[in-house]
Parts: C-alpha cells; structure tokens; sequence
C-alpha cells in the first residue's frame, strides 16, 4: 500500500467557538500524536479528505504535510456527527513502516449462496471487520468471502479464511462471518367466523359443566320453616302465647 499525501494546517483554536467556525469554513479538527511524537492540533480540508478515504479506504496510509515537515500516519479515529454522520474529529496516529500496527479490515461478501437463491433461505453478515496485526505497507483493502457454496444451516468462520503472508488475524477463529438460516414459519390465525376459531375458543374454554338444581330442596325448607313459625295461629296472625299454670297458694 503506498502513501498518499495529504495537506493540514496547523490549529490554534480548540475553543468551541472556534471548532464550530473551522467545521463552517468546511475543515475538520484533527490532532496528531503516537510514539516520540508531540501531539500536534490540526485541520483537515473536509472534501479532499473524504475523497481520499473513498479511494483507499479507512486503512489508507497517509504522508501528513504541515509546515515543513512530512509524517506517515494512518486514520486511527474519525468521530462523526449522530445526525449527519459527517466528520467532526481526526485522529491522525504517526507509525513507523517497519513496525506493525492493528487495524480493523472490512469484510465483503462475494458471490450468491444457493441456499439463499434456491432453498430460500436468509443471509446473516455477522462480523464486518476482521482485526489484523500486520506492517503498514501489508494492510489489505478488505477481506473477500466468496458465499457461493453455502446450502441452509452452513457457515464461514474466520479459520475458513485463507491465510495471508505476514497478516495475523486477530479475530477470534471461531467467530462466524456469515451463515445461511432457513425463513421463518408464522402459522395464520383462523379469521374471524370460522370453523376453525369457534373449534379454538370451545377447547379453550374446555368441557361445559352441568347446572346443579337444587331449587325445589331448599323451596321445601323453607315451607316447613314457615309452617312451623305459623302453626299455633291461624294463617297471618301471630302465635299466641301459652297460658300461664294458676299459682298455687
């Protein structure tokens, strides 16, 4: 991978105030720092960097010019705005060419899995990047996962990956990329009206249970307790009282 060069300028605003003027004026906020070297306040001119970044990619190695010096860097950070998802903050890490560095390399999917085209299965992309330990002029672009032999329930791991000379891969080689799940099954509720629902709702509910009556018992207990409240009188009236034994002298 070759550098690429780019031009900054040094910064001596980092008020917020003067933040929001730079990222107005269409720079970036950007420091420079790494081993032996003394952190360094830049800006970036925020188109020229993006279409550096869309030509090479996040792993591009990068010549920083500002003033009169040049250091070889890479893109160790870039913060972006929650909404528009633009830069608003560079990390420019210094490396040196012969020391290897650890980077995120982006994985792409290549080719068509029958098990997606022909048993209608779904995809799932698990792992999107892949950490490597590697020098600086080694870093791949990205990592290609060809799908094209993949049936329902099959997958590709980071150990199915080729290996690459003088590229460590530092993903755990258990971790699946990308694997084939067969769709899933909703069975339909019956619609409203149905056989089907009203054959539902009555095994639901489960078995009806008999009505007990018991009306005529306790209509026959209370007569006889009627009966017994009313029988020294005549019906309506209230029971007389016993007569009193003469007392005796």
């Amino acid at each position: 991978m070759k550098e690429v060069q780019l031009e900054v300028n040094l910064r001596n605003s980092a008020t917020k105030h003067g933040l929001k003027n730079l990222r107005s004026s269409g720079a970036i906020p950007a420091i420079f720092y790494g081993h032996g070297e003394r952190p360094t306040a830049l800006s970036v001119n925020a188109k020229k960097f993006g279409e550096i970044i869309h030509a090479s990619g996040a792993n591009v190695l990068l010549s920083l010019r500002f003033g009169k010096e040049a250091k070889t860097a890479i893109v160790k950070e870039v913060q972006r705005d929650v909404i528009t998802q633009k830069p608003i903050h560079i990390d420019f890490q210094a490396i040196s060419l012969k020391e290897k560095v650890e980077v995120l390399v982006p994985v792409h999917i290549a080719g068509t899995a029958p098990g997606v085209k022909v048993s209608g299965g779904i995809m799932e992309h698990i792992v999107r990047e892949l950490k490597v330990s590697c020098l600086p002029t080694d870093i791949p672009d990205f990592f290609e996962v060809d799908v094209s032999g993949l049936e329902i329930n099959h997958s590709i791991t980071v150990k199915d990956l080729p290996k690459r000379e003088g590229i460590e891969v530092l993903t755990s080689k258990d971790s699946i990329i990308v694997n084939i799940v067969s769709p899933t099954v909703l069975e339909e509720a019956p619609a409203p009206g149905t056989e089907e629902e009203a054959a539902a709702i009555a095994a639901a509910a489960g078995p009806a249970e008999p009505e007990v009556i018991s009306k005529g018992k306790k209509d026959k207990e209370e007569g006889e307790a009627g009966a017994a409240a009313a029988a020294p009188g005549k019906a309506g009236e209230p029971a007389k009282a016993p007569a009193k034994a003469p007392e005796k002298k």
